[in-house]
């Protein structure tokens, strides 16, 4: 996936920050190196001073004359004595830096007694498949040493394994997929269950370096992202997979986080994309984020299967052509659709070979977003219709030069009912919610470079786009504003993002039912309008006139 920098004013600034950071962090510790001695001093002195007034302070009153005499004693004495001021400062000096000294108990070297029987049960698990009968100096070996195996180690503070280098030889089949992933599942499993763990093989080094993932935030709500209109934000990653950050609000609080950029139009070589996962996983919530960056430069029509009502808030704005629940109706959006991208491609060709540029109304971006297609795939056969995937055939095939992108949500049970030309054309691919690494890799193409846990958030999952590498994913919180289960914050924050509503074209104003519900203006009523005369035309004189039939002459 191609890297877009920063605007200059986010970049430079923030790595000035962070330099001027990393500059002040060095002063202060050259300057702690330096001064230590006159600290721990101090540091004496102070308590020098402390113990003396507690002792002044625990001492009765009747005794403090003659502690008194005697302190006035000493330091006559002192005084007295050849070199006794400098001895005694001295002295002093000496009792400040014993009495300064840092008295932390100093860090155990190596791991402790539970550390170390699980790093070798760790290493007695390994045996199996990091030997061999036929080596003649084994790493692995049923009562060996686990420190040469294990050259780097690290404990979090529940005593589980954070961070982790293994060892093994060189005649281990780390090129296959099938190898690597029973050591990961093995390390995974032994190393602690429910979290993630990212697997970093290095081929040349015969080494393995595990590492636990700390979680993705989950408290980013839906705003406007700093993108080009070419650009759609799917969610947020690690800060290690990409290079760009994108600013971001939190409340009154600001900072940058990592996104999942997905990129169409004309130059784009994923322009399609198909979200697949279980119920509750946060398909929908997928689509309504790109439904709100959409509207910004372009059209959307959205075809609801589940017909739960997930997108009524979208009903009637600018730029959304039409919200379908139904079958008739998604048959009629999606047939207009497959025209309107004919229509594109005719207008664009013959722009082309008159030399002319494209016309405007080939330009502007038009989405089709369709949540459980396959579920009108079962209505259409029992109604002996047509099937609404088949007429996304022209827009995923042909859909890219007219400006056209599909987007595809649906559930991972339901991949064999989606047709081929779903399944082929969408090249940007998404799995959120639980699963397994399988059914990942059935999806995405390649298994997971982490290991997938069962308890998830709402839309968490995977990306990849095209033949990129897999991204962990976080969608932005983009509920439905009008779910009684929904934040006020997050409902406010998907309001704000809505476009206004449309005006009919029978000039009509639809009421907004986000805004303050007033008495409705009363409609004028039409004036009358005078019937034209019809003209008569003449009749032939040789011609009777015909009697004109009455109520009456027909009774009678």
């Amino acid at each position: 996936m191609a890297r877009r920098p920063l605007p200059r004013i986010l970049s430079n600034g923030s790595a000035q920050l962070v330099r001027s950071r990393e500059l002040a962090r060095t002063a202060a510790d050259s300057a702690t190196d330096v001064l230590h001695p006159l600290i721990t001093i101090t540091r004496g002195l102070r308590r020098l001073a402390a113990a003396g007034r507690r002792r002044w302070t625990e001492t009765p009153k009747e005794r403090r004359g003659a502690l008194l005499f005697l302190v006035a004693s000493v330091l006559l004495v002192v005084a007295l004595l050849p070199y006794g001021p400098l001895l005694a400062a001295v002295t002093l000096m000496a009792a400040a830096a014993w009495k300064g000294r840092d008295r932390t108990p100093a860090a155990p070297e190596g791991p402790d007694e539970s550390q170390t029987e699980r790093l070798q049960a760790l290493y007695e698990a390994l045996v199996p498949y990091f030997s061999s009968a036929e080596d003649p100096e084994p790493l692995y070996a049923h009562g060996g040493a686990w420190d040469k195996a294990f050259p780097t180690y690290a404990f979090d503070g529940g005593g589980r394994i954070s961070h982790l280098v293994v060892r093994y030889p060189a005649y281990f089949t780390d090129g296959e997929a099938e190898a690597r992933a029973r050591i990961e599942h093995l390390l995974a499993s032994k190393s602690g269950r429910g979290r993630e763990y990212h697997f970093t093989w290095d081929e040349e080094g015969n080494q393995l370096t595990v590492s636990v993932l700390l979680p993705l935030p989950v408290d980013i709500a839906a705003q406007r992202f700093v993108t080009t209109p070419s650009e759609t934000v799917l969610g947020f990653t690690d800060p290690t997979e990409v290079r760009r950050t994108l600013p971001l609000t939190f409340g009154e609080q600001q900072r940058d986080v990592p996104p999942v950029v997905w990129r169409t139009g004309l130059r784009s070589t994923e322009p399609h994309l198909l979200a697949l996962g279980q119920p509750g996983s946060g398909t929908s919530t997928l689509l309504r984020s790109i439904a709100l960056q959409a509207l910004q430069h372009g059209d959307v029509v959205i075809v609801d299967g589940g017909g739960t009502g997930e997108y009524a808030c979208l009903t009637g704005r600018d730029g959304v052509l039409a919200v379908e629940c139904g079958l008739t109706g998604a048959l009629a959006s999606l047939e207009w659709a497959a025209h309107e991208t004919e229509r594109r491609l005719i207008a664009a060709n013959r722009a082309h070979q008159a030399g002319h540029p494209p016309p405007d109304d080939t330009k502007r971006p038009l989405w089709i977003l369709l949540d459980r297609p396959t579920a009108f795939t079962h209505l259409a056969a029992a109604d002996d219709r047509e099937d609404p995937q088949s007429l996304l055939q022209v827009p995923l095939r042909h859909g890219r030069p007219a400006n056209v992108t599909v987007v595809v949500a649906d559930q991972l049970d339901s991949v064999d009912t989606l047709t081929g030309a779903v399944r082929q054309h969408t090249r940007a691919r998404v799995v959120l919610g639980p699963a397994t690494a399988a059914q990942v890799e059935s999806v995405l193409g390649v298994p997971p470079h982490t290991t997938p846990v069962d308890q998830v958030p709402p839309g968490r999952g995977y990306a990849r786009l095209g033949t990129g590498p897999v991204h962990r994913l976080q969608v932005p919180a983009t509920p439905n504003p009008y779910d009684d289960a929904t934040s006020d914050a997050h409902r406010q924050a998907v309001l704000d993002l809505l476009p206004p509503r449309t005006t009919p074209a029978d000039g009509e104003t639809v009421p907004d039912p986000d805004s303050a519900q007033g008495e409705p203006e009363p409609v004028p009523e039409p004036e009358p309008v005078e019937a034209e005369p019809v003209p008569v035309l003449p009749e032939p004189a040789d011609r009777k006139p015909v009697p004109v039939l009455t109520k009456s002459t027909k009774t009678s």
